[in-house]
């Protein structure tokens, strides 16, 4: 019966494909047994002791430490498990959880998000404890990606290198504008509901791709862009909470955070229009701004970044296949 509870609930989540992580069983080393040493030197005997004792020593905490996959259905992962991948989780109510050491946020009822960075190892640690205080050990196996390079030229200088003291002033700003709106996060897993794409259009740039702006080597591209008509309609692509909509900021411009509970933050830029106020709560498929080219742009589209606890995941395997673009969301028709 929980296998299946915890299946009913994951049928709410949409736009991603199952990756469950490789089981595999560890069969337990056979203990190391200190053979007696026979030496006439009783120092040398006496070493030998020691580094036998050692050996043994550090053989039985090395079992102790080592990772077991737990089959226990009490646990329940879906999404990809992949550099940039986004995974949903449902365990029982009560529990806690930690990824790689790290304590991450469980509902009431038990849902829980995991997220990979774009240059994350090829593997992590899950561990749940339950309130009776069972504990469940996951290994999990993270799958490579290639990222490729993406070259941008044609951009405004001021907005990739050579700042002035006004426009790191303006930029410091911005900053400590978005560091308050990422101060907190709402507790309910708005996300529950799935992802769909804010705007459907051509792919214009793809998460994780090495930027070089003006020749210029810059950070990996945060999110994926979506060419579409300057005014084409942004719809949030979950239910969630405004954090932010700022309409002037210098690399951004208009900049909208929708906090999808559980430090699961949507980011979109460039927008010409923002039809949202911080602490307004959103859902899925209302339209909250419009595409625009402001910020640095060399024209509009939308750029929507999706982040887990300051980690950057791919919002397009979020999301998922992209439908075709609905007539209303046409600009000019």
């Amino acid at each position: 019966m929980l296998k299946t509870a915890l299946m009913l609930n994951f049928l709410a989540l949409g736009g991603c494909a199952a990756a469950p992580a490789t089981e595999a069983t560890i069969a337990r080393p056979e203990s190391v047994a200190v053979a007696p040493v026979e030496a006439a030197d009783e120092a040398a005997a006496s070493d030998l002791l020691k580094k036998a004792g050692y050996d043994a020593a550090m053989a039985d905490a090395g079992e102790r430490q080592r990772v077991f996959n737990d089959p226990a259905e009490s646990v329940a992962l879906k999404g990809d498990l992949v550099q940039g991948g986004l995974v949903f989780g449902q365990t029982l109510p009560g529990a806690k959880a930690a990824l790689d050491g790290e304590p991450v946020m469980v509902s009431d009822d038990g849902r829980f998000l995991l997220g990979f960075g774009r240059d994350h190892g090829s593997s992590a640690l899950l561990v749940v404890t339950h309130v009776d205080g069972s504990v469940v050990r996951r290994a999990l196996d993270i799958g490579d990606r290639d990222f490729p390079v993406d070259r941008i030229d044609g951009l405004d200088q001021s907005k990739v290198s050579g700042f002035t003291e006004a426009q790191l002033k303006k930029i410091g700003e911005d900053k400590a504008k978005k560091d308050a709106a990422r101060a907190a996060s709402d507790a309910s897993p708005f996300w529950a509901g799935g992802f769909a794409w804010p705007v459907t259009g051509r792919v214009s740039g793809v998460f994780g791709s090495q930027r070089i702006l003006n020749g210029e080597a810059k950070t990996p591209h945060s999110g994926v862009d979506v060419a579409a008509p300057a005014g084409t309609p942004i719809r949030a692509p979950a239910d969630g909470i405004v954090r932010l909509a700022e309409g002037d900021m210098y690399f951004e411009g208009g900049l909208i955070f929708i906090d999808h509970g559980q430090w699961l933050e949507s980011a979109f830029l460039h927008l010409s229009r923002i039809d949202v106020k911080p602490g307004d709560q959103v859902t899925a498929g209302q339209v909250i701004g419009a595409v625009g080219a402001t910020g640095r742009a060399t024209g509009p589209h939308m750029h929507w970044s999706l982040k887990w606890m300051g980690i950057l995941v791919d919002p397009a395997l979020v999301a998922g296949e992209m439908p075709q673009a609905a007539a209303a969301d046409r600009v000019g028709n």
